[in-house]
C-alpha cells in the first residue's frame, strides 16, 4: 500500500493579508473619520452663512443734516474768550502787602485790590511835601525883598528927579542894580517851588501806583500772585511774579473760531450764529457774527471769526470749548427753510482707489459709498453729494475696510 505525500502548504501562515477583521475595523473608522470632516465642514460653513461667525465693534456716527429747518452754512469749533481781558500788574517792583479779591470777586473800576509795601514811597511823599514848603516860604521872602529893593530905588529916582544934588547918579544906579537882582532871584525861586511841585507829584504818583487798581468793571478769573510775594511790571525770573490778578468782564464774552478759508466768503458781519458749549450739548445759545479777522493763518489755511454771545448764562465760562454753526437765516415760524448740509466728521471720510469714499454700516455689514466731500472745517467735513442723510457712517474700528465685513456699534457718537 502507497501512501501519498501530505499537503503541508495549508499549514503556512499568510503574513501580508490581515485578518477579516481588521479590514473591516479599519475601512470602518475611515468612513468615520471622513464623515466627521463633512459635518465640521458643513458646520463652518452653516456658522458663515448664519452669521455666528466673530464680528468686529466698530465706532460709527450718523451724517448730520439733510432735513429741512434753518440752513446750517459753516460748523466750526472754537473757545469762549472775554473780548476785555487783562492781567493786572503792578507799575512798579515790589513786595505785595495786601490783595484784597480772590477768584470770582467783581469788582469796579478805579477800586483797589491789592496793594504792594509802599512805607519809604510814602516817606518820599512827605519829604516832597516839605520840600514844597520850603520852597514856597523862600519865594515868599524873595519877593518880599524884591518889592522892597524895588520901591527904595523908586524912591532914589523920584528924588533924583527933584534934586540931583540929594542922589548921586551912582547911587541911583547901585538901587536900580539891587531890584533887579531882587528880581532874578525871585525869578529862580519860583523856578525852584515849580520843581519842588513836580518832585511831590512825582512822589504821590510813585505812592499811587503801589496801590493796585482795577482798570475796568469785571470779575477776577485768577489769582496770579499771593501776599508776600515780590511783584513786577516784567517778570525776571525767581520769585518774581508779573501779574497780580487776571480779570474779565464777562458781559462781552464771544466765542472765537476758525473758519476754513474755503468757506470764508459765508460768513458776514452780523450774520446769526447758533452756539453749543461742550460742557452743554443739550443747550444752544443764540449768537451773532461781530467781526471776521480781516488776515488768515497761511500754516492751517483757516481765519479767525469772532461770534458774540447774545443769550446771558452764568454758565457760560471762558475758555470752554464751543461748537458755532452759522445760520443762513434767521430760525422763526416766518424765516424761510432750506435743505441742511450734510456733513460728518472729518476722519470718517476715507480715500480709497483714488475716490472719496465713507463706508456705511447696512443690516450689519459695511457697504462702500462714493461721496462729494467739501473742505474740512471745525473738524467736521460737508459732503455735497453721495449721502442724504442719517446714515450710520463707519468712524473707527477697522483700520482696512471691505465691503461685506460683518461689524457690531460699540458705540455711537
Amino acid at each position: 500500500m502507497t501512501d501519498s505525500p501530505a499537503d503541508l502548504s495549508r499549514l503556512r501562515i499568510d503574513r501580508d493579508t490581515p485578518p477579516p477583521g481588521v479590514r473591516r475595523a479599519f475601512r470602518t473608522s475611515v468612513y468615520i473619520a471622513a464623515a466627521a470632516v463633512v459635518l465640521v465642514v458643513a458646520g463652518a460653513m452653516w456658522l458663515r452663512g448664519s452669521g455666528a461667525a466673530p464680528q468686529v465693534q466698530v465706532v460709527t456716527v450718523a451724517a448730520s443734516g439733510g432735513g429741512a429747518g434753518p440752513a446750517v452754512g459753516v460748523v466750526a469749533n472754537g473757545y469762549v474768550v472775554a473780548r476785555t481781558q487783562a492781567s493786572v500788574s503792578a507799575k512798579l517792583p515790589g513786595r505785595l502787602a495786601y490783595l484784597g479779591v480772590s477768584e470770582g470777586s467783581h469788582v469796579r473800576e478805579g477800586q483797589v485790590i491789592a496793594r504792594l509795601d509802599n512805607a519809604d514811597y510814602a516817606a518820599a511823599v512827605s519829604q516832597a511835601e516839605a520840600n514844597v514848603a520850603t520852597a514856597r516860604a523862600s519865594l515868599i521872602e524873595a519877593r518880599s525883598e524884591r518889592d522892597q529893593l524895588q520901591r527904595e530905588a523908586r524912591r532914589a529916582r523920584e528924588v533924583r528927579a527933584q534934586n540931583p544934588q540929594l542922589v548921586s547918579e551912582q547911587e541911583l544906579e547901585s538901587a536900580e542894580s539891587r531890584a533887579a537882582q531882587s528880581e532874578a532871584r525871585v525869578q529862580a525861586q519860583e523856578a525852584r517851588a515849580q520843581a519842588a511841585d513836580a518832585g511831590l507829584r512825582l512822589a504821590q504818583a510813585n505812592y499811587e501806583n503801589t496801590l493796585i487798581r482795577a482798570p475796568f468793571t469785571g470779575t477776577v478769573l485768577r489769582k496770579d500772585a499771593e501776599v508776600g510775594e515780590v511783584v513786577a511790571p516784567s517778570v525776571g525770573g525767581g520769585l518774581t511774579r508779573g501779574a497780580v490778578v487776571t480779570m474779565a468782564d464777562l458781559a462781552t464774552l464771544e466765542v472765537e473760531v476758525d473758519v476754513n478759508e474755503a468757506y470764508i466768503s459765508r460768513i458776514r458781519s452780523g450774520q446769526p450764529a447758533r452756539i453749543t458749549l461742550d460742557a452743554y450739548p443739550d443747550t444752544s445759545f443764540r449768537g451773532s457774527v461781530r467781526l471776521v479777522v480781516p488776515t488768515a493763518d497761511r500754516q492751517r489755511a483757516t481765519v479767525e471769526v469772532k461770534v458774540s454771545i447774545l443769550d446771558r448764562d452764568p454758565r457760560i465760562l471762558t475758555e470752554m470749548g464751543a461748537r458755532v454753526e452759522f445760520l443762513e437765516a434767521e430760525s422763526g415760524p416766518a424765516a424761510p427753510t432750506a435743505r441742511r448740509p450734510i456733513s460728518v466728521p472729518a476722519e470718517a471720510v476715507r480715500t480709497d482707489g483714488g475716490e472719496t469714499v465713507v463706508w456705511l454700516v447696512q443690516d450689519g455689514r459695511l457697504a462702500r459709498r462714493v461721496v462729494d466731500a467739501g473742505p474740512v472745517s471745525g473738524g467736521s467735513r460737508e459732503v455735497r453729494g453721495g449721502l442724504s442723510g442719517g446714515e450710520v457712517v463707519l468712524l473707527s474700528g477697522v483700520s482696512a475696510p471691505t465691503a461685506g465685513l460683518r461689524v457690531t456699534i460699540a458705540a455711537g457718537r
